[in-house]
């Protein structure tokens, strides 16, 4: 296993434990823990590329441990009635219908190949951010004025990248031999 591939699996790990510590109101703690996995999260892919570790696994792994820590975020926010329910259905949403995305073209035989855009890794960006600064709260009162121009940014950023892969598989589809799609 390459370092990338196991730094992304200690931020799949923590994914849990990040979701424990929330639900028992430490947030220190969990702010902690979403912080490692936010710069592991830059770190596993930088490793990657200077050191020449890029790895089929990696390129499934990392998108699924961001999901993954992402979601789980966004769930127990909203649950615990920090973040709106709003926002955790669009995140919801989105990766769902990317996984779904990814299913068809799976079974239609077409390849796939796992490469975020970058309008993907702004959103990511976006959705870490936003996680991070409703965690500040309990120790920045201040940063609470600025949560609806957050929320609706990482809104629009995430139904915008949906969308957007949404045309992406759409084009490989219409792209793809007729046979392919007849069943």
């Amino acid at each position: 296993m390459t370092i990338p591939n196991l730094i992304t699996t200690i931020r799949i790990v923590l994914a849990p434990v990040f979701v424990i510590y929330l639900i028992n109101s430490q947030f220190l703690a969990a702010l902690i823990v979403f912080l490692i996995c936010a710069v592991s999260d830059g770190l596993d892919g930088a490793l990657a590329r200077v050191f020449n570790q890029k790895s089929k696994l990696g390129a499934y792994m990392d998108p699924l441990a961001d999901k993954l820590i992402l979601v789980a975020a966004f769930v127990a926010l909203s649950i615990i009635g920090i973040l709106p329910p709003w926002l955790a259905v669009t995140v919801i949403a989105r990766d769902m219908m990317i996984l779904l995305g990814i299913l068809v073209l799976f079974l239609n035989r077409l390849e796939v190949i796992i490469k975020p855009s970058f309008l993907s890794k702004i959103t990511t960006w976006a959705q870490f951010v936003t996680v991070l600064i409703v965690l500040t709260e309990f120790y920045l009162s201040t940063v609470n004025k600025i949560y609806p121009y957050i929320f609706y940014l990482t809104g629009l950023l995430t139904v915008s990248s949906g969308l957007h892969y949404m045309y992406r598989g759409f084009k490989i589809i219409g792209e793809a031999p007729a046979e392919r799609h007849e069943s």
